[in-house]
């Protein structure tokens, strides 16, 4: 297949706000394509290509001299080798490979092409051919339940393999698609509630249990083989040495947990957040070691439990790993799932999570099954903008401007971001440091006061609520926004959604 077929696509996608429209066009892409090109064409329309990191930035991207193509020449298997190219350099001379290797491309692309590799590269395509319309699309173009889609790809965790197998397998293969030791799954998320007492009446009898201000870790055993993941499923066993140990002497042989992983101080207190992920992309440093609390499991022994009720998946979690268990009660009494949340954050900890006993796993959705109860809100957001600051912070970027998710283009461009507000507040020197040492990497323009950025950065928000506002488009602004910290971790849709925020105006 052409690349330009799939540029007319995603400009078609682009063009218009109707989920309908951007499903049939999608389905007819992916109906027409080869069977090597579908993988590398579901990448590219998410602008997160199948090889991982390319080692391409905006700078790189910049300097480079570049004439292009008149005419459209280059397939998708074309631009998939050279991807290949880029994310195999390293080394010394890497950098002149991969110069080498963009400039050749973009000599074999026409403007338009360019224009689009450039941006799927950098993962701010933003057409709206977000993962949940790209799934309704596969499942249109392969006649395949979308359910039997969705679940296929969410234990997979790879919706271009998912896209290959729904098109060119049987119905029966793509309904045996189940989880696999060593192959991480998309994780299951939690809604929010503003009390443990309002999260109870969403779930009946729940599990409540804390909620620590830690990493999201799964971990796959087979035999004496761990693997540890984050929340976006990167592979991190090589960083986290201490928690190997402790899940390779689990009385099992095969494994699937669920947790999450904190740094402790001297005093058994939990470490800034930061600190906790700096172990995530640092040389491994057993000064600042990592404790495991598991909450879920997935798999024990060739049994696959995700399907299972929470309760039997706590049982066995207990038999176990009881000492490695995050702490909770069962219960549907909101007075005693009150006094656990005042324990936890006695403890130094966030608040809970409160999970209905009867629930399954359902990997990589939001639900009512599971609620995370915090005192005090707080929100993931993007930054769309920084202000330069003035009086101590000149010289430095200060004031943020902060965006919420828009997946289905209520308020803007489906799939993009919509301001809902600024905030200076909660900025240490270090972070003002930071901020105006990285952001230019992700800028796109400026003006006189501010420089504006690639909507990539997720940031955490603590607010008093929203409230009305003809400001920003959404139609609300942040009440008292102050900075948490950054989420290295999260991707920018991950980032809570302006629908979210709105439902505060109810509350």
């Amino acid at each position: 297949m052409k690349l330009s077929e799939l540029v007319s696509t995603a400009e078609e996608v682009a063009a218009t706000s109707s989920r309908l429209a951007k499903i049939d066009a999608l389905a007819r892409l992916l109906a027409r394509a080869d069977p090597g090109d579908i993988a590398p064409l579901i990448g590219l329309l998410l602008a997160s290509p199948r090889q991982g990191r390319l080692g391409v930035g905006w700078r790189g991207l910049a300097v480079l001299d570049l004439t292009h193509a008149d005419d459209t020449i280059l397939t998708i298997a074309d631009v998939d080798a050279a991807l290949d190219a880029l994310a195999t350099a390293s080394g010394t001379g890497s950098a002149a490979v991969r110069t080498d290797a963009l400039t050749d491309l973009a000599s074999r692309a026409t403007a338009a092409e360019w224009d689009f590799l450039a941006r799927a590269m950098l993962g701010e395509l933003r057409t709206g051919a977000l993962g949940g319309v790209l799934l309704d699309a596969i499942a249109r173009a392969s006649d395949r339940p979308v359910a039997t889609v969705r679940r296929a790809a969410m234990l997979s965790g790879d919706l271009g393999e998912t896209a290959l197998l729904a098109l060119t397998g049987s119905a029966e293969d793509l309904e045996n698609v189940g989880l696999q030791v060593g192959r991480p799954v998309l994780p299951m998320l939690a809604g929010t509630a503003a009390t443990p007492t309002a999260a109870l009446e969403l779930t009946g009898e729940a599990s409540v249990e804390y909620k620590l201000d830690g990493a999201r870790i799964q971990v796959h055993r087979r035999g004496d083989d761990v693997s540890v993941y984050t929340r976006s499923l990167a592979d991190i066993t090589h960083r986290v040495p201490e928690l190997v140990e402790i899940v390779r002497a689990l009385p099992a042989n095969d494994l699937i947990l669920d947790g999450e992983t904190l740094a402790l101080d001297e005093d058994g207190g939990p470490r800034p957040f930061q600190q906790t992920m700096s172990r995530f992309g640092a040389d491994v440093s057993r000064e600042l070691a990592l404790r495991p609390w598991f909450f879920d499991l997935l798999h024990v022994d060739g049994r696959d439990l995700l399907d299972e009720p929470l309760s039997t998946r706590l049982a066995e979690l207990e038999r176990i790993a009881d000492e490695w268990r995050m702490p909770g009660i069962v219960t549907a009494d909101p007075e005693a799932a009150e006094q656990l949340s005042r324990d936890a954050l006695t403890a130094g900890h966030e608040g809970v999570l409160v999970k209905a006993i009867d629930s399954p796993y359902t990997a990589g959705r939001r639900g009512k099954s599971w609620v995370k109860v915090k005192p005090v809100l707080t929100y993931d957001l993007v930054v769309l903008a920084a202000e330069w600051g003035s009086g101590r912070r000149r010289g430095k970027l200060s004031n943020l401007h902060l965006g919420a998710h828009d997946p289905t283009g209520e308020f803007g461009e489906p799939g993009g971001f919509v301001m809902v507000g600024k905030t200076f507040k909660g900025l240490t020197d270090e972070l003002l440091q930071w901020q105006t040492d990285t952001f230019p990497g992700y800028e796109t323009h400026r003006s006189p006061g501010a420089v504006f950025l690639r909507p990539e950065l997720v940031v955490e928000i603590a607010i008093d609520g929203v409230q009305q506002s003809p400001r920003y488009p959404g139609g609300i602004a942040l009440r008292f926004a102050r900075v948490k910290g950054y989420r290295p971790d999260k991707t920018a849709t991950d980032a809570d959604t302006i629908q979210t925020l709105r439902a505060l105006l109810r509350g």
